[in-house]
């Protein structure tokens, strides 16, 4: 049975794509079988991995599985590294989402289709779009963990508290064994008095659910996506590739 993670945050611009491309990249470079799940409508997890959006050979995308027109198995597609497969998603995903707020077990959707594919991974990692939305909700409910990535910058635990009431609301009313897995600190500069403060904050805040590993603000993370790869396969001895590999191993330790 696989291990369902939702990598989510409200806030737009913190890493969270980042994270999940590159978590589930060092998930497969640790032979674990791994399917990143692209449930944002903004596909940038898609283009992240060189995969154009536009170029009409996409046998089908998430938008086609939340409809029901197509099974998660005929629209996974194998990325260029072993043990790393994704279900890719396109703008039109904004579309199905409000044609299925009048459909049946709208909130079951991703779960059903996840379950359908989950005994041929080890992890399936699934990044959401960054609003409390009714993808977001159907992520929280296909999920075992949901990954918190948070900016160490200014107004990073805005909106956080909200994120998290709903997410109790998703246990209570539908999926029971959801865990927050942690949250894990993006952008981290630790020349600045602030990112650290905000990181003790963040601590503090979250204690022992906080990642011993912070993801630093580092060029080469930066520069990846354009290159349609993951930072570990564009420079794999920089800082934020040398991070992800270490939270990776974090990762795997809290789901075992």
């Amino acid at each position: 049975m696989a291990k369902v993670i939702c990598v989510t945050n409200q806030k737009g611009g913190v890493g969270k794509t980042t994270t999940a491309v590159n978590l589930s990249y060092y998930l497969a470079k640790d032979k674990f079988k791994t399917l990143l799940v692209d449930f944002d409508p903004q596909g940038n997890a898609t283009s992240g991995l060189g995969i154009d959006k536009n170029d009409g050979t996409l046998s089908g995308t998430m938008t086609e599985v939340i409809l029901g027109a197509a099974n998660l198995a005929d629209i996974i597609r194998p990325t260029k590294y072993k043990n790393f497969d994704i279900a890719p998603a396109t703008p039109e995903l904004a579309n199905a989402e409000v044609e299925i707020t009048g459909m049946q077990r709208k909130f079951v959707r991703l779960r059903d289709a996840i379950r359908s594919v989950e005994a041929n991974y080890d992890y399936v990692i699934i990044d959401l779009p960054p609003s409390l939305s009714l993808l977001t909700v159907n992520g929280m409910i296909a999920s075992n963990y949901l990954l918190l990535p948070v900016q160490t910058e200014f107004y990073a635990l805005e909106g956080v508290a909200q994120l998290l009431e709903s997410m109790k609301l998703v246990m209570k009313q539908a999926n029971p064994n959801l865990k927050l897995l942690g949250v894990v600190a993006t952008m981290y500069d630790k020349r600045t008095s602030l990112s650290t403060q905000v990181f003790e904050e963040i601590k503090k805040y979250f204690k022992t659910l906080t990642f011993n590993t912070t993801i630093p603000r580092n060029v080469r993370v930066a520069e990846a996506p354009s290159h349609g790869v993951p930072v570990g396969a564009y420079d794999k001895f920089s800082k934020g590739a040398k991070a992800y590999k270490e939270f990776t191993k974090e990762v795997e330790a809290r789901t075992k």
